[in-house]
């Protein structure tokens, strides 16, 4: 018997629909996720600790993603919330009492929840920022860690 490799799922622009078999089109663009950017920004702190050591306190609250329904009741009851920003730095710097990033991909919307949460960090004397990509992040990060 010969093996046959299955056929990876989305190798084609066309494609039969997971659960319904109904024929659907893939999205032709290629956009570079949400993730993918948290990610690299996430291993660029890891690498740059000994010039900013305040990076070792840099965490990400995992509030968004789908989940089953019964994971998000158990998740709300324990206090998540929604709009809260995807990345936290707990250090006092400049004037703020800490650093919070709210990290989009090219394209990506902020909700209402996340705008006022972002706003309201401003208000309770933050700095809050959202960022496309890990670039952006970056420089907020630098420039709020850096030296005078």
């Amino acid at each position: 018997m010969r093996f046959t490799a299955p056929a990876v799922v989305g190798s084609s622009p066309v494609q039969r629909g997971l659960f319904d078999g109904r024929r659907t089109r893939r999205n032709p663009r290629v956009r570079v996720p949400e993730h993918v950017e948290q990610v690299a920004l996430m291993q660029w702190a890891a690498l740059s600790l000994t010039r900013y050591p305040d990076l070792a306190w840099l965490y990400a609250i995992p509030n968004g993603g789908h989940r089953y329904a019964n994971v998000a009741k158990a998740l709300k009851a324990e206090g998540v919330k929604s709009g809260v920003s995807d990345l936290h730095l707990p250090v006092a710097k400049r004037g703020y009492h800490g650093l919070w990033i709210e990290m989009k991909a090219a394209g990506g919307q902020v909700s209402s929840a996340q705008r006022a949460w972002l706003e309201g960090m401003r208000m309770l004397g933050h700095r809050a920022e959202m960022c496309r990509g890990f670039e952006a992040a970056r420089t907020v990060l630098e420039d709020y860690l850096r030296e005078d």
